[in-house]
Parts: structure tokens; sequence; C-alpha cells
């Protein structure tokens, strides 16, 4: 009987990380990939579950202010976004976007984990502020020139029909591994009296991250159909083309410039504010993260069908309305754990709203030209939340807390409508040809 508990455990785990028992009709080939894939997610989600929510309190720690935190977002996502077409036009013009993402995102970009780590070893705590807000903005960087490359692989990895359900389960699980980095991580901070505890947590982030990259440097990658002699190659005016041509991508890369300008003037600054006027702790911190993982985890199941069966229009249509409550419910907060009230919640929506934006993304794009699409679109997500991260800075500056957060919540509700406007019709047809059906 032990046995056979076993043997069940043991296939469920394998099905899962291939997504599902709808991959084993796959090729053994494509359920490597999948599996190698899925491996490297949730390992990354690691790193970002600690980097993610405590770089911001390592760096109050060190002395910094929230306007200095506030600038290197900002100015990491505007260099982030510069460097979005030229990493999308040598992944279109080499085809190598494993090599792109393992030298640039995966290597050199998480390198910058154990740099924050070590720096206060080396210099005294002004300086090393000022070197982190550089090495952040150089990080930011080079994760972006590999993120074309990244969502192109990707979208050639996963099968088309069955792309909600495998990233919902991905997502479900990278969650988990998130949710309990974070936990891990606030015990660990808050169990030392200075910033040791912080560089520990940084170096800890830095393990999980390489044990990705080494899940991603298996992943073999689909074969791609070379351009024709003579094609229209990657230039300013084919990317100009992009936009006139396909009228529904403009639309929604519009939707995302009202969007993210929205979410930047208040993201950021949701943490600071429950560390500096509601007395929040580290632990406190990972708290909330943890209730939005928790809330994600069933969120991701459910969303991952119904973007596979409503579609994904419809998905991010819910989602999308109610999202921008969310920075107004901060209004309202008296004490540090108020915000998992409003965590809870918005961990299950964002779950839902990010899946089926991000297989929106990757059904509006041709596979010969994802890669440009996709840094089209990261660049209105980048520059948008990094003018607005900047708008947060200068209205918390001069008016606090409460008028950043009106404001975000607001600019939310102007950006789904105009994403229902548009949008109303239904989804844009889907290409059926997919790399990802054909053996690696």
């Amino acid at each position: 009987m032990n046995n056979g508990i076993w043997l069940w455990v043991k296939e469920n785990a394998r099905l899962a990380t291939i997504g599902g028992r709808w991959a084993k009709e796959l090729s053994e080939s494509t359920q490597k990939n999948l599996r190698w894939f899925f491996l490297d997610g949730i390992l990354g989600a690691g790193l970002d579950g600690i980097a993610t929510p405590f770089l911001s309190l390592y760096m109050l720690a060190l002395g910094a202010t929230s306007s200095q935190i506030g600038q290197m977002t900002s100015l990491a996502g505007f260099f982030g976004t510069l460097m979005l077409l030229p990493g999308a036009m040598l992944s279109e013009h080499t085809g190598k976007r494993k090599l792109i993402f393992v030298l640039c995102g995966a290597g050199t970009a998480r390198f910058s984990i154990l740099l924050f780590a070590l720096l206060p070893f080396v210099l005294a705590r002004p300086a090393a502020i000022y070197v982190i807000i550089v090495i952040k903005i150089m990080a930011d960087g080079l994760g972006n020139f590999s993120g074309p490359a990244w969502t192109s692989l990707a979208g050639d990895i996963v099968p088309l029909a069955w792309r909600g359900r495998y990233f919902g389960s991905r997502n479900f699980f990278m969650s988990v591994g998130s949710m309990l980095a974070t936990f891990l991580a606030g015990l660990l901070i808050s169990h030392y009296t200075s910033i040791a505890g912080y560089q520990v947590a940084f170096g800890l982030a830095w393990v999980a991250g390489m044990t990705s990259t080494f899940f991603f440097l298996h992943v073999k990658e689909p074969k791609i159909t070379p351009a024709a002699p003579g094609a229209v190659t990657f230039s300013i005016k084919s990317v100009l083309q992009t936009f006139t041509e396909d009228r529904f991508f403009r639309h929604y890369a519009f939707f995302s410039i009202l969007w993210n300008l929205a979410i930047g003037v208040g993201g950021p600054y949701f943490i600071l504010y429950a560390v500096q006027s509601l007395k929040a702790t580290p632990a406190d911190v990972g708290i909330y993260t943890i209730a939005a993982s928790l809330s994600a985890l069933p969120a991701l199941r459910l969303f991952g069908h119904l973007s596979d069966t409503w579609g994904n229009r419809k998905v991010m249509l819910v989602t999308g309305l109610l999202i921008p409550l969310l920075p107004l419910a901060w209004i309202l907060t008296r004490g540090p754990l108020d915000g998992v009230l409003i965590n809870i919640p918005g961990g299950a929506l964002w779950a839902g709203f990010n899946l089926a934006a991000f297989n929106f993304l990757l059904t509006l794009a041709p596979s010969e030209k994802r890669a440009r699409y996709a840094a089209l679109f990261q660049i209105t997500v980048a520059l948008s939340s990094a003018i607005g991260t900047f708008l947060g800075s200068l209205i918390l500056t001069h008016w606090g807390y409460f008028p950043v957060f009106a404001l975000s919540g607001i600019g939310r509700f102007i950006g789904i409508g105009y994403f229902i406007w548009f949008a109303r019709g239904g989804e844009p047809k889907i290409e059926r040809r997919e790399a990802s059906s054909v053996d690696c």
C-alpha cells in the first residue's frame, strides 16, 4: 500500500511538472522541455520572492530615503525600456533566444543579487546605496534585454491549446515557491538586529537563481523557421509598421500605457507606507506577500482553466474591474495587518489578470515576430511604469501617500475602461501553427 501511495505521488508529481495529464499525449522531448521550464520557474520564483519584497526594506535599513527608492525604480524602468528593442532585434536576427536569456537575464542580471549582499562589506553605507541603485538599473536593463527572447521561446515551448492550463499550473507552483522563500526570508531578516539578515537572504536568493539557470540550460530550443531571403528585417520602419498595420495590437499597447502608468503611480509605495506609517515589520511584509501568494494558488488553477474556456479577454475584464479598488483600500488601513485583508483578494485578482494578459499577448503575436511584439509591449509597460513611478514619487514628496493611492486607483479604472471599449468585439484570430508541436 505504501508503495502504491508512493507511485501515485510520483506519477502526479511527474504530471504536475509538465502541466497536467493533457501533456501525456505530447512527444517525450516536448514533455522534457516543459518539465525543465517548469522547474526553472519555481527556483526563479524563489529568487523573486526574496529580492522583490525586501530590496526596498534593505535600502531603507542602509539609510536610503523613499524618494531615492522611487527614483531607482523609475530609472531602472527607463533604462530597461531602452534595452528591449535591441534585445528583440538580436533575437530576431540570430534566433539564439536561449543563449541571449542565459547570458543576460539568467546569468549576469541574477549575479546582481549576490552583489547586493556583498556591497556593505566593501563600501560605507551612503556609497553602498548609490552603487546598489546603479547595479539595479544595469541588472534590470540586462533582464529586459533578454525578455523578448524569453517570451518568444516560451511561446514555442508551450502548445497553444493548453497555454492557460500549463502556465496556470506553473504559476501555481511558482507562487508556492515564492511564498515559502518570502516567509523564510522574513523570519531570517527579523532574527537579526542588523542588515546581516538581508545579506544572508540575498545570498540564498542568488543560490536559488543560479539553480534556476541550471534547469533552464536543459531546455532545448525549438527550431524556428528562418526568415526568407529579402524578407523585411527588424528596423525602426518595420517597428512603426507593426503599430500601423496591426490595429488590435496598437489598441492593446495604448491600454498597457494607461494601465501601467496607473500601476506605477502607486505600486512601489504600498510597502513603504506600511513600514513608515503603519509600523509594519519585515515579518509583516512577509505575511503580506504570503497572503497574496496563498490566495493566488486556487486562483491560478481557476483562471488557467477559464483562460482556455472563456478566453483571455473575459478573464482580464473580470479581474481588471476589481483591481482598481485595491489601492483605494489602502487609504482605509489603520494597522500593519490591514494590508493582509487587501493582499488576499489582490493576490487572486492579479494572478488571474497577469496570466490572461500574458496569454493574450502570445495570441496577438505571429510566431516569427513574437520577440518584436514582446519587446514593443514591454516597452509600453516599462516606460509607462517608470513615468508613473516618477510621478508617484513627486506626489508623495509634496502631498503624501493617500493622493498617490487615489490617483492609482482612478487611473486603473480609466485603463480597463479603454480595454473594454476596444476589445468589445472579442479576441483576435488565433494562429494555430506552433513550433512546440514539433520535436526539439
